[in-house]
């Protein structure tokens, strides 16, 4: 049984709090009047108070003990009636009678077998692609909400949600079979009993971990996947399937070991096991994929490596030559003419200052050579013509 918490099928909550009490179940001057006018007694009265505000709160009616104590207290309130006064009805005729008056009131209409009639096959529809029974049964409440239908009790709605998702498993499973051939049955059936190198059988095997991203489990890998699609066309045998009812199947084969897959009919184990294997073949798709990007990236980030300690060891060898070449510019022909020149403006700049020292400004070029002992160049000027 579908538990009502996981789907969408209005109920009270554990606790109202003071604010969705005064919102949602506060009976308006109105409503007061006219439940006043219709009932004859006070018990009837908040009887019909209360279903008229669940009903509006939650588009069911519940029995009348489902009711909450705090919201049949904050009614008989609001309406100011006795506080001995309960919400009983003298009958079940007298029920039936008040829930006529609330759904006049509310504009909506009861047919029961046109609700239940819409709600299987809103079911039928969607568990093609779903397998959860309270995905049917919130899909299903939507359907009658729009329609403007009572919904019917919880316990309707569950029962025909496993009746109709059984049916349509069953029917899937059928066409999953069919599409296998004679070979590729023999193939799968054979499964749970054939004995692989590891001590395990080759059902088991279609439930394995890739393991880590080394070139052993790559190579291991690879020849699973040529395994799995040796066992026949998975595409073929899926087709027209959803994906969901499919991934479901298999986690239902998955969750079996090769003894108790074999409590089921040999159809069901074909299909069952034909939808692991298709899990199988995308899985060790993935992983194969998901391995090789492992490998490459874990190559690239060596060669990245090895590339930067290059570069560094070549910068070192650079940084070595230069030094070596300036120490070798230094110590090279110091006889020679550059050397000579270097040492002779050394000397004469150290010489110049105390050669010169009393020297007048309007010193001529002769002058100074002379105080220096160098020779004396002419400077020849010229002068623009025009």
């Amino acid at each position: 049984m579908t538990s009502i918490e996981r789907t969408a099928y209005p109920r009270f909550k554990r606790l109202i709090t003071a604010r969705e009490l005064h919102v949602f179940f506060t009976p308006s001057e109105e409503e007061r009047i006219w439940a006043e006018e219709v009932t004859d007694s006070d018990e009837h009265q908040l009887a019909l108070l209360v279903a008229l505000k669940s009903y509006q709160r939650m588009g069911c009616f519940p029995k009348v003990y489902d009711a909450p104590d705090q919201v049949v207290e904050f009614v008989r309130r609001a309406v100011e009636l006795p506080e001995s006064t309960l919400p009983v009805y003298a009958s079940g005729r007298t029920a039936e009678r008040c829930r006529s008056w609330v759904r006049e009131r509310c504009g909506v209409r009861y047919d029961g077998p046109a609700a239940r009639r819409l709600a299987e096959e809103t079911m039928r529809v969607e568990a093609a692609s779903k397998n959860n029974p309270a995905d049917l049964i919130n899909i299903a409440l939507e359907k009658l909400v729009e329609a403007g239908l009572e919904i019917p009790r919880f316990s309707t709605l569950d029962a025909m949600a496993s009746k109709v998702r059984g049916q349509v498993n069953e029917e899937i499973l059928a066409g999953i079979q069919s599409r296998v051939t004679e070979e590729e049955r023999r193939r799968v059936l054979g499964l749970p009993d054939v004995i692989g190198l590891d001590r395990k059988t080759l059902f088991n095997a279609l439930k394995q971990n890739p393991g880590r991203a080394t070139w052993s489990n790559f190579k291991r890998l690879k020849g699973h996947l040529e395994w799995v699609d040796g066992l026949g066309d998975t595409g073929k045998w899926l087709e027209g399937v959803a994906s969901a009812k499919a991934a479901d199947f298999a986690g239902e084969a998955e969750a079996q070991d090769a003894a108790t897959l074999k409590d089921y009919t040999e159809d069901k184990r074909v299909a069952l096991t034909a939808c692991l294997a298709a899990k199988a073949r995308m899985r060790a798709r993935d992983d194969l994929a998901t391995m090789f990007c492992k490998r490459m990236a874990a190559k690239a980030k060596k060669a990245r490596e090895e590339l930067a300690e290059i570069h560094r060891q070549q910068q070192e060898i650079v940084e070595a030559l230069i030094g070596n070449y300036r120490t070798l510019l230094q110590q090279v022909d110091t006889g020679g003419p550059a050397q000579t020149a270097r040492a002779t403006a050394a000397a004469l700049t150290k010489h110049a200052p105390d050669a010169l020292e009393g020297l007048e400004e309007e010193a001529s070029a002769a002058e100074v050579a002379e105080l220096l002992g160098v020779r004396s160049r002419p400077l020849s000027r010229s002068w623009p013509r025009g």
